[in-house]
């Protein structure tokens, strides 16, 4: 099942190619044909492109089981400049895989070659390439595009590279395993004028740093300890300049829960805060609260599934149920909202730069244990019968 040398070659190339040729959400075109014309390359002839856009969906079919599983794997890049002297470092300019998801797309291609040439399993395997992860948007327009009903699947995995995580290392966990990100942003709105009669407005920055200090009491006060959230001011924006006080002040930040009564109370309370530190110091305020991601929940089933492929393929050693949830946020979970999965984590090396950074880079080395794992569930989840080949 692992590849060989020729074979990861092949995979490095690959790889490399979609690093070097970044695209952003639902721009993903180059990515969707090469990812379509591989797929048909290895045989597979039903392919279907620019599902919710850019998306493309594959089904392969062995036997005569009625099953179906659902494998994924995110297209996007980000709009970060690359900070590298590599050799296959972005050519778009502003714009790179700083997340890994040119490897994790190499990893589903390089399962559905091994599946359409090797078989091993009795039903349906959907391989779902999805666009525009990072903002969250991707998923759902596969499924208001129809996904669950055009290409109806039982069970559904994902997997995403974790910097820190020794190449071959899994982690995941049932349950909560990523949390649901909301953005926030408060408009203050006052009076302007000159630095050197402030007694003359009502100036918008001092009220943004308060704000920015009041909004710290919302998970130590308002969120009960047992709880997880996380709220954090990312910007503080004003029209004004060296010598002139602002007149209009923009905070805006996000919000981190895995429960959708916390992320009620995290929404109440901010507008609660900004309305009465807003009155403190005579200002309008105006609270825009989105909900941008859900949580991640893992089916209980589906994760030990996800556990037991990955010990046969990297070893008891290497794989482990990860402790705690993550406070990052993931688009996979908008699938696992309709049908049973898991969401774990490959290691992508200790070494590695974090996710987001510009100087981040895939590990190659960990393509083979991510196309393994791939392999190796279709395998356990769709068995042939005993008088199959």
């Amino acid at each position: 099942m692992t590849p060989d040398d020729a074979f990861r070659a092949e995979l490095r190339a690959w790889r490399r190619d979609f690093h070097a040729h970044p695209e952003f959400g639902f721009e993903e075109h180059r990515t969707a044909r090469l990812v379509a014309e591989r797929l048909r390359a290895f045989g597979i002839a039903d392919v279907a492109e620019g599902v919710g856009g850019t998306g493309v969906v594959a089904t392969l079919r062995r036997g005569s089981g009625n099953r179906s599983v659902a494998l994924r794997a995110d297209m996007d890049a980000l709009r970060i400049p690359e900070a590298s002297d590599l050799p296959h470092r972005s050519r778009t300019h502003g714009v790179m895989h700083a997340c890994g998801h040119d490897g994790h797309t190499t990893m589903l291609l390089g399962a559905a070659r091994i599946l359409a040439a090797g078989g091993g399993f009795d039903g349906t395997v959907r391989f779902v390439f999805q666009p525009a992860e990072e903002w969250g948007r991707g998923a759902l327009a596969m499924l208001e595009d129809g996904l669950l009903d055009r290409f109806p699947f039982d069970e559904i995995y994902g997997l995403h590279n974790q910097p820190g995580l020794p190449v071959g290392a899994f982690r995941t966990r049932a349950g909560a395993v990523m949390s649901a990100e909301d953005n926030f942003e408060v408009v203050l709105r006052g009076l302007g004028g000159h630095a050197s009669r402030p007694q003359q407005g009502r100036e918008a920055l001092v009220a943004a740093c308060a704000l920015v200090l009041n909004l710290q009491t919302v998970v130590s006060r308002r969120v009960a300890p047992t709880d997880t959230a996380v709220v954090s001011v990312t910007e503080l924006l004003t029209d004004g300049t060296r010598n002139a006080l602002p007149g209009t002040a923009r905070v805006l930040g996000d919000a981190r829960s895995f429960r959708p009564e916390v992320s009620a109370t995290i929404e109440a309370e901010l507008r609660r805060i900004a309305a009465g530190t807003a009155a403190a110091y005579e200002l309008a305020c105006d609270v825009t609260y989105t909900r941008e991601f859900v949580p991640t929940i893992n089916d209980p089933a589906a994760a030990a599934a996800a556990l037991a492929a990955a010990r046969t393929v990297v070893g008891e050693a290497n794989v482990a149920e990860a402790a705690e949830p993550n406070t990052g946020s993931e688009d996979f979970a908008r699938f696992l909202q309709h049908a049973p999965g898991c969401f774990a984590f490959i290691g992508n090396g200790e070494a590695s730069k974090p996710l987001h950074n510009p100087g981040y880079d895939f590990n190659d080395d960990a393509l083979p244990h991510g196309i393994d794992w791939f392999v190796q569930i279709v395998r356990d989840r769709l068995p042939l019968r005993e008088s199959q080949p």
